[in-house]
This record gives C-alpha cells, sequence and structure tokens, in this order.
C-alpha cells in the first residue's frame, strides 16, 4: 500500500494539471483496500476517490486524501472475465477479444481504469459499459465490509450510475465483472465506423477490425494527452425532447441526432460547440480542439479554473443559440 504525504497529482490526471494533496493513499488487493477504509473511517480529512484521471479536472490542491486503486488482473471463466479495478480498460478490451470474447469492441482506446467503468458507465459508438457489467465487488468504507453490488442496485444511466450520487467516496471499488458474447455481432450503426470500413473494403468486419477501425479513428480525432492535456470528450450529449428536436430541425436541416425513443433525441455536443463558433478557438491557455469540438485542450500551463471558464463560456454561448443545455462529463474539483 503507498501512504504518501504531499504528493503531486500531475501524473494523476490527463489535463497536465499539477496540483497537491495532503495525503495520497492506494490499494493493490482487498486487504489493502480494508486498511485504507479503516484510515479513512479514523480520518477527520475530506477525500476523494479517484482512478486513471482521464475524466478529472483539478482546479485546486486538494487539503484531503487522495484515494487510488492499483489492482490489477483478468480472469476468464467462460463468457465472464472479472477484472481489477485499477486495470487499463482498453487492455481488457485487448484481451477480450484475444479470448473470442465480444461485446466490447466499440468502447477500444477510452482511457482510463476498470473501475471508472462502473462508476461513469462509460460509452462510445452505441455501446455502454453497463451493458455487459453483472457485478461489482467492493469495500464498503463505512463498515468495512467487502460488499457484492449488482448490476440492478447501480441504477445505470447515461453517463451515470448511483456511484456518482448517493454512492459517491462510499466504495473502493476491488473489481467489476463482465459477462460478454462468445459470438461476434458487430455493432456498425453509430459515427463512421461503418463507412470507415467500407473505405477500407472491409465487408464483413471482425472483432479485431472493428476495434482497429475505431482506435484510428479515435486517434485521428482525439489529441494524445501526452502532447496536450485533456481529457477526451468534455461534455455529455445533451438529450431534447422530440418537440424541441423537431423545432431545432426546421431551423438546422443538416443536425446530427439519433433516436432514443419516440419522445427523446440525443443531439452531438460537439455539433452544437462547433455550430456556436468554439471550434479552434482558445482562452487564455485553454482552448476547443481543431479537429474535435467536444474536446478541451490544455495548450501548456493552463490552470484548472482557466479550463472551468472556457467550460461556462461555451455552455453559455450553447445555451444562447440553442436555448440546450450541455453539462461537463468530466469530473470537476
Amino acid at each position: 500500500m503507498k501512504d504518501i504525504q504531499n504528493y503531486s497529482l500531475l501524473n494523476h490526471n490527463t489535463f497536465g494539471i499539477d496540483v497537491k494533496c495532503q495525503r495520497f493513499l492506494e490499494y493493490s488487493q482487498s486487504l489493502e483496500a480494508l486498511q485504507v477504509a479503516k484510515i479513512l473511517r479514523g480520518s477527520s480529512l475530506p477525500y476523494i476517490i479517484i482512478g486513471g484521471g482521464s475524466n478529472l479536472l483539478l482546479t485546486r490542491d486538494f487539503d484531503g486524501i487522495v484515494v487510488h486503486s492499483a489492482c490489477k488482473g483478468i480472469d476468464f471463466d467462460d463468457d465472464v472475465i472479472c477484472c481489477g479495478s485499477g486495470e487499463s480498460w482498453d487492455n481488457v478490451v485487448a484481451q477480450s477479444i484475444q479470448h473470442q470474447l465480444y461485446g466490447l469492441e466499440n468502447l477500444s482506446l477510452i482511457p482510463g481504469d476498470v473501475g471508472a467503468s462502473a462508476v461513469q458507465n462509460i460509452g462510445a459508438y452505441g455501446v455502454e459499459a453497463k451493458d455487459f457489467i453483472t457485478q461489482i465487488f467492493a469495500v464498503e468504507i463505512s463498515s468495512g465490509n467487502i460488499v457484492v453490488i449488482s448490476h440492478e442496485e447501480c441504477a445505470y444511466g447515461y453517463r451515470d450510475s448511483r456511484f456518482k450520487h448517493e454512492w459517491k467516496n462510499q466504495y473502493l471499488i476491488l473489481q467489476v465483472v463482465y459477462q460478454l458474447q462468445t459470438t461476434f455481432t458487430p455493432r456498425l450503426d453509430y459515427g463512421n465506423i461503418c463507412s470507415e470500413l467500407q473505405r477500407q473494403g472491409i465487408l464483413q468486419p471482425t472483432a479485431q477490425q472493428v476495434r482497429q477501425t475505431i482506435i484510428d479513428i479515435r486517434n485521428e480525432k482525439l489529441p494524445d494527452p501526452k502532447v496536450l492535456g485533456n481529457a477526451g470528450s468534455f461534455f455529455m450529449n445533451p438529450v431534447v425532447s422530440r418537440s424541441k428536436f423537431e423545432k431545432l430541425l426546421a431551423e438546422y436541416p443538416q443536425i446530427p441526432h439519433y433516436d432514443i425513443d419516440t419522445d427523446r433525441v440525443k443531439i452531438p455536443a460537439g455539433w452544437l460547440i462547433e455550430q456556436s463558433g468554439w471550434k479552434g478557438r482558445s482562452l487564455g491557455h485553454a482552448a476547443v480542439h481543431d479537429k474535435q469540438a467536444l474536446v478541451l485542450v490544455n495548450l501548456g500551463g493552463a490552470t484548472g479554473q482557466e479550463i472551468v471558464a472556457l467550460c461556462q463560456a461555451i455552455r453559455k454561448d450553447v445555451k444562447d443559440k440553442f436555448e440546450i443545455e450541455i453539462s461537463p462529463e468530466v469530473n470537476i474539483i
């Protein structure tokens, strides 16, 4: 177990913000997680639990305890995989395909750790983690007990779960269990996956070909956080009523959209931001990426407050132009 005072979080957030926490605790197995839970119960300091830092914006030094999982490992049992919460998410996707287990291909190259998949309900290209999560092993901090949390108890929604609300900072996740598919059925009806495969002359893609195509698309659109600090998609795609969408469609016939059901429509936040004139623009040392308006970037030396100011300016302009509220997907601390 790691227990470090006055610890820099520079390597624990992909925005590249150099702030410190008063104390840093990291567990790599269940016994260490139980120790961490005991420390948290006995401390008067505030605490937060972080993953890989790919969905995190730090705005200040944190005068408290930061907790991080380093639990590794992927265990396979037929179509079920049990993954350590500190395992790289993309490694899970890659290993699953190698073991001829399918369903996660569209979630390739999403940065971050396994634990975040259960908290955030990560998603991309029409697929969400909740589609495969069956249960979660965790330490309940208040009781110090190891518990098993079912999929149903998590109340998953779009980029949402109880872990982000009433359960926030209440559990130290140890492992996440997923049930995958033994037969590959590609999901190509979202984004430009299908057109890119056709461009390559691939009509009946394998899981690995779908994965590689998505990796290529993401690499083309999204900046490498090692080069340009970012947290991937900064905003969630807003969901509007059918009547609201029809009004927008009358004014913007080319508006991209995805039908959720008869009453609700999802509109890409990146399109709204681009139409509001923010693509490629900067505010101080923070900017909107010039290839993907959904991504905010650190041009070098940006503070968390600068990125928040950019976020607020974008939200205001989108609201003024479209009367739509867009919300950050990133956790701002």
